[in-house]
């Protein structure tokens, strides 16, 4: 049998990087509905996804995602289009595996959180298997390289996940990862190590955190996931300025209107791509494996990853260069009137000059 594509790369202290946020770019370029955040874009525009797949190789991803995140049956069935499941979920696969094709990239399917989970109802739990099951085979079937299966907020949902994959994905490996609510561990309160531990000794391929925590929140809980699992482990956090008070984007609050950010006001939290760049540092220095950005990712933000993980992307071409311009760049290339009094006119006595 030949060797699997994700875990050939991840031998020997290598790394893969994975652009996701999809949802969020989608919903920011008018072609999603925040709210219900179903993927129907797959249907409507898969030009669109297509091309979104396209930019996000071109800033350094290792991986296309198929974009059936939040395109399961429960989702649909809310707004409506459960009879699209199916078509949904395989022309995104068609998708992303042309587009990995064609870039020579990994090819990954997706499933995630189901709104459905309730540990203490089992009538709940062959629900999510059900639905579980569908996504996993209609990817295997389309060849992925592997299957994520992310933003569980209780372990005992991830371990479903988990078990799942390894039920119905043909040997396909797993990269599982959990998402924070306010506190620092699951749901059940379970430690972010220990549940990352548990998962790495039930099989998963990759173990970590994804979405919900920025950057500053994020980090001391991957340096435990770090400390407790032995083989790869993954960080894909939301790119906005989450806080000790507001740990999560979900709870961070518009200064302009007071009202809750998420999802339309989040854009006055964004990072700047200075601080994409030294958390990325931090993770390579932790021994993350698995980096990527989720919900709120932007291309630009993704070259900042790939470069700090010593990547040349063909987006690395047009990285900043401020020696170029006209008034803060190289003063000998320039006049005398742009870079001096010019500038400072700009600047003013704030600003650095």
């Amino acid at each position: 049998m030949a060797e699997n594509a994700l875990l050939k790369r991840l031998a020997n202290g290598g790394n893969v990087l994975i652009a996701e946020g999809y949802l969020f770019e989608f919903e920011r370029r008018g072609f999603l509905k925040a709210g219900a955040f179903v993927p129907e874009v797959v249907l409507e525009h898969p030009e669109l996804v297509k091309s979104l797949s396209e930019e996000f190789v071109h800033a350094g991803s290792d991986v296309v995602l198929a974009f059936t995140y939040y395109g399961h049956r429960e989702k649909l069935r809310v707004i409506g289009r459960e009879g699209d499941l199916e078509k949904m979920n395989r022309l995104a696969l068609d998708i992303a595996k042309g587009v990995a094709t064609a870039t020579g990239t990994l090819f990954a399917g997706n499933i995630c959180n189901t709104t459905l989970y309730q540990r203490d109802n089992e009538a709940t739990h062959v629900q999510v298997e059900a639905i579980f099951k569908e996504q996993i085979e209609w990817a295997v079937e389309a060849g992925v390289d592997f299957i994520v299966a992310e933003t569980f907020t209780e372990l005992a949902e991830a371990m479903l996940a988990l078990k799942s994959i390894q039920k119905y994905g043909k040997g396909t490996p797993a990269v599982v990862t959990l998402a924070s609510t306010g506190k620092a561990g699951t749901f059940e309160d379970v430690p972010f190590g220990e549940a990352c531990r548990r998962l790495e000794e039930a099989g998963a391929a990759v173990v970590g955190l994804n979405c919900s925590r920025g950057p500053a929140t994020m980090l001391p809980l991957i340096r435990e996931v770090r400390a407790a699992c032995k083989g790869p482990i993954a960080c894909l956090p939301v790119p906005y300025r989450t806080t000790n008070d507001c740990p999560t984007f979900m709870s961070l609050v518009d200064s302009f209107s007071g009202e809750p950010a998420f999802p339309i006001d989040l854009p006055s939290h964004t990072c700047g791509r200075s601080e994409i760049r030294q958390f990325a540092q931090a993770c390579k220095d932790i021994g993350v494996q698995y980096m990527g950005l989720c919900c709120g990712n932007a291309s630009h933000y993704f070259r900042e990853v790939a470069e700090v993980y010593q990547r040349s992307p063909p987006a690395s071409r047009y990285s900043t260069d401020m020696s170029q311009h006209y008034m803060f760049g190289d003063r000998s290339r320039f006049s005398e009137y742009s870079t001096g009094a010019y500038r400072q006119a700009y600047v003013g006595t704030t600003g650095k000059t």
